[in-house]
């Protein structure tokens, strides 16, 4: 009878828990592959975002004024999606600089946030 049972296969139980093993290595992968996915696509809003805000520090920079104390919010549009760029002015000690915040918004979901001083030209 063992002769007839070695010759005949995989028993019931054998491909249960391989089928179990080759599900629990496909469910690891897929959690993988969806959190490189996600890194991504943060990679790509960071990427965005810097734009925005920079071409909003670039633009107070080229203006050849020194930018007036308080705050402003802009919309920047990059790659097709539209990001909303807050702008905020403050004095510093030295009443030659101002320090200027852009923090970039997708929706209400902050991205990133960049500061520079600006000085009198």
């Amino acid at each position: 009878m063992s002769a007839q049972r070695a010759a005949g296969g995989f028993t019931l139980v054998e491909v249960l828990v391989a089928l179990a093993i080759v599900a629990i290595a496909l469910l690891a992968g897929t959690r993988a592959a969806s959190t490189l996915t996600s890194n991504a696509q943060r990679q790509t809003d960071i990427v965005l975002a810097h734009l925005c805000a920079e071409n909003e520090l670039v633009k107070a920079r080229l203006s050849r004024q020194m930018p007036s104390v308080g705050d402003s919010t802009e919309i920047c549009e990059q790659a097709g999606r539209q990001f909303s760029v807050s702008v905020i002015v403050r004095p510093t000690p030295n009443p030659q600089f101002r320090r200027m915040d852009a923090q970039v918004f997708d929706a209400d979901t902050p991205i990133l946030r960049i500061s520079t001083i600006i000085g009198r030209n």
